[in-house]
């Protein structure tokens, strides 16, 4: 008699149906869309469109300039709902490039009901309708939820990190976006908020930073942001990172610019990309690593354009350019939204998926943000598709502890919302609080995101 050992035994046959993944990869090139699909842009062509110059002119900075633009593709109650948040709720004016506006509704026409709902328009436009009326803020929202403006070291020089400083060279971008974590420094005045302001002269501020990186050798790292360093003039901009190269201590330098995606037309001048390429050849020779980071948070955004502009980027000499979006509600919450955009970035546009945040505690952006064991889901669910390399880490941005992986809390009351978080260094504001590093430190979740119980509990103990 034979018999049959396990490993010789015929495998049972697989189930003739197939299941289906929960996501299933399909490449999708990148496309521009047509822009004169707009009335207001029937007659731009395509020399107009590619030239910074005309996008910045055409940028969109009132309700006027939008009605212009879009003719009569979108009703009167539109208006009429985005006339109610400038007035009362917005945080940030209104600054959309042609560019931004031009992968809004991309793939469908466009009128009143696919413009509310397009998930670009909803965090560069956002109307009243969008916000929420029960807790439009969260009660421990705050204008500079990172207190970073607390720990400046000199005007515009964040020293949060012991390794690290945020250097703000200026408080404007080429467009504003809704849930700006700088929206008390950046930008114009808005009914909502009063902005704070740069008093040095640039000259005077650069300085400034200049001579606390040299005192400080400790700090090795460099993010230039702002704002956004694209609207720094170049010859500026240069100046100040090729001083920043002569300071043996700096090791990285990372060059914060949304406008790689929102006005990619900049990165592409001839004076702006070869002085990026003596830029990057003397950060080379030196030994210093030179990335970009910009911030896409959908799919839509990303287009031949800003895929030229990330790839001539490299072709110049910069080591890596990298994204860092926010998880947003309506906008890019869901495993396939965050997957479709991450594909985009890493195979299409060369642009390598670093981070997503979770939305900031500011006033007046509840609906957007999302809980923690939302976003624990999320990096749950992205796993395993894309290149280890190429998949994000999602984190939450502490107050006084700064980034941290969303599955790196100590404890979570979920039905409050309330995560705790420790750290592992000491703020510059805090070099004399000896407990520092024994505290925690909380987080809170939307108040919507929990369970009844936990909604009466912060309804009992509301102080409004």
């Amino acid at each position: 008699m034979t018999r049959t050992h396990p490993v010789d035994a015929i495998p049972a046959p697989r189930p003739t149906t197939d299941a289906g993944q929960p996501y299933e990869y399909r490449r999708t090139p990148l496309v521009e869309p047509d822009w004169t699909r707009f009335p207001g842009w029937r007659h731009v062509t395509r020399d107009q469109w590619e030239s910074a110059q005309w996008q910045r002119a055409h940028c969109v900075k009132n309700i006027k300039q939008l009605r212009a633009v879009l003719g009569d593709l979108v009703d009167d109650t539109f208006y009429t709902d985005l006339d109610a948040d400038q007035r009362a709720l917005s945080t940030m004016s209104m600054l959309v490039p042609p560019q931004m506006i031009n992968t809004m509704v991309p793939d469908a026409p466009v009128t009143t009901d696919a413009l509310r709902a397009d998930p670009v328009r909803r965090y560069m436009i956002p109307i009243a309708s969008d916000r929420r009326t029960d807790w439009p803020s969260h009660p421990y929202a705050t204008r500079d939820s990172l207190h970073e403006h607390d720990m400046w070291v000199a005007e515009g020089l964040t020293h949060r990190y012991p390794t690290k400083v945020l250097a703000e060279l200026l408080a404007t971008c080429p467009q504003y976006c809704g849930h700006c974590t700088r929206m008390d420094l950046v930008g114009n005045s808005t009914p909502t908020v009063d902005k704070l302001k740069l008093t040095l002269r640039p000259v005077d501020r650069y300085d400034a930073h200049i001579a606390y990186l040299k005192a400080h050798p400790g700090v090795r790292d460099v993010v230039v942001s702002g704002g956004d360093v694209a609207n720094v003039p170049w010859r500026n901009l240069e100046s100040y990172l090729m001083r920043l190269l002569d300071i043996e201590t700096v090791r990285d330098i990372r060059l914060a610019t949304k406008a790689l995606m929102g006005l990619p037309q900049h990165w592409l001048q001839p004076d702006v990309v070869e002085g990026l390429e003596r830029v990057a050849h003397t950060a080379a020779r030196r030994g210093v690593n030179l990335a970009i980071h910009t911030h896409v948070n959908h799919a839509q955004s990303l287009t031949p354009l800003v895929a030229r502009a990330a790839q001539t980027a490299l072709d110049v000499g910069v080591r890596d350019v990298r994204n860092q979006g926010v998880l947003m509600r309506g906008v890019n919450a869901t495993s396939t939204d965050l997957l479709d955009l991450c594909f985009a970035l890493q195979g299409e546009a060369g642009i390598l998926p670093y981070y997503f945040y979770l939305c900031d505690m500011i006033p007046n952006a509840e609906h957007w943000r999302v809980p923690v064991w939302h976003a624990q889901q999320l990096q749950h669910d992205i796993m395993g598709y894309l290149p280890g390399y190429a998949t994000p880490r999602i984190v939450c941005d502490v107050p006084f502890v700064g980034k941290r992986w969303v599955h790196m809390l100590t404890e979570y009351d979920r039905e409050r919302g309330i995560s705790y978080w420790t750290k592992n260094y000491r703020t510059s504001i805090e070099s004399a609080d000896l407990a520092a590093l024994q505290k925690r430190y909380a987080y809170y979740d939307p108040i919507d995101t929990l369970p009844a119980s936990g909604q009466r509990w912060w309804y009992d103990h509301r102080t409004d």
